[in-house]
């Protein structure tokens, strides 16, 4: 077994990812059953939302980001199943539209919050502003900022908006958690593979991933930058390993539950007029 300080990154500490694993699995032997797990803890996530949506105090943000082929939109569909719809909002953020250039990098993110008693689910999210902009120099190139503003110490700026924006939402009542889907090179290119040999599969890949793919050692170091300057008890980063897509699905399902349940939630009480109302609406209907 495991918790949630197994994949905790080490606030303080410099981060090397080359040293963490990327083929961890706690001691689970087999995918099935890890899934009689991963169905529990999606129980348990399913009665803590219908408690989180009628209390309507506390909003949850679920960010999930990774390289290219390493299980986004596998953990969203099979963790997040058992979520009712109503109060669940995934968003997936692709290049950026001409309207969302024109404002700042976190407009578009902002207004995509999930509202209080909702959870929010971001496949890719703001960390992409100092991830792949940064990679492929998209500030000069496609982001129209003021040439005063472009300067070396621009990333440094950007993660401290980042680290304020999140606390400003943890002291407005956001829970946030965090997860970096750790997968290894090697993972990553049988991935690719299979994308392209297995005709189920040709419509995943992107000629665009291969590109990515080269600047694999960049994206790390920006990774690593990013996650030490921006864990936070208030916004938690989780570094979970993703070679096997069971165990990362097992892993962000345990710590979702997890920490809800550490907010220990409950339904609204109703005051003593209430309460005494509800016998005369009782006796209303069953004379109706």
């Amino acid at each position: 077994m495991f918790d949630e300080t197994d994949f905790r990154a080490k606030p303080g500490n410099k981060l090397n990812l080359t040293k963490v694993s990327t083929d961890y699995t706690a001691g689970y032997g087999s995918k099935e059953e890890a899934q009689q797990r991963i169905e529990k803890n999606i129980e348990r996530m399913a009665r803590i939302q219908d408690i989180l949506y009628a209390q309507d105090k506390y909003a949850v943000l679920i960010i999930i980001q990774a390289m290219d082929a390493a299980g986004k939109d596998g953990v969203i569909k099979h963790v997040m199943s058992g979520l009712n719809p109503q109060g669940t909002m995934v968003h997936s953020f692709k290049v950026p539209s001409p309207e969302e250039l024109d404002h700042d990098y976190l407009w578009r993110y902002n207004k995509a919050l999930p509202e209080r008693g909702r959870i929010g689910i971001f496949n890719r999210s703001y960390y992409e502003d100092v991830l792949v902009v940064r990679v492929h120099n998209l500030v000069e190139k496609q982001q129209r900022l003021p040439a005063e503003f472009i300067n070396g110490d621009i990333w440094k700026q950007r993660l401290e908006d980042i680290r304020n924006f999140e606390r400003y939402l943890h002291g407005n009542g956001m829970v946030i958690m965090k997860f970096y889907l750790h997968v290894s090179k090697q993972e990553q290119k049988q991935r690719l593979l299979a994308r392209l040999d297995e005709p189920d599969k040709n419509w995943k890949f992107n000629s665009g991933d291969l590109q990515e793919r080269q600047h694999w050692e960049q994206y790390r170091e920006y990774y690593e930058e990013a996650i030490e300057a921006t864990d936070k008890d208030y916004a938690p980063w989780y570094i979970i390993p993703a070679d096997k897509k069971w165990f990362a699905r097992l892993a962000i399902s345990e710590i979702i539950a997890d920490n809800l349940e550490s907010l220990k939630l409950e339904y609204p009480q109703l005051g003593e007029e209430q309460l005494k109302m509800l016998s005369v609406y009782r006796d209303q209907l069953l004379d109706d």
